[in-house]
């Protein structure tokens, strides 16, 4: 069977998480999440709260992986964008303020 050549991206606030894995031909991304080198970086397999996709578009978990897929988990968000972007208009501030401080 065809080994493929992927890799795996997981950002906390701190640090990015790069894998560099070599899985067999009709993996899939849900594959992917449970093996011990990607459950190792986040401490459990991926939950249903994080998206995942690949090359920065969500993707069906059942999606099988090709070669050089970067296969991406997502973090929940915390606040809905929109969200933050309102607060910080309420406040007089935009979202640039943040950063510049």
């Amino acid at each position: 069977m065809t080994e493929l050549n992927i890799e795996v991206a997981f950002a906390l606030p701190e640090k990015q998480h790069l894998i560099n894995l070599q899985v067999p031909g009709g993996t899939t991304i849900s594959d992917v999440l449970h093996r011990r080198e990607v459950v190792a970086i986040i401490g459990e397999a991926p939950s249903d709260n994080h998206d995942v996709g690949v090359w920065g578009r969500v993707v069906n978990r059942e999606q099988r992986v090709r070669e050089g897929d970067r296969v991406e988990i997502y973090r929940p968000l915390m606040m809905d964008p929109r969200e933050a972007r309102r607060r910080h208009a309420a406040a007089g501030l935009t979202m640039r303020d943040e950063y510049d401080a």
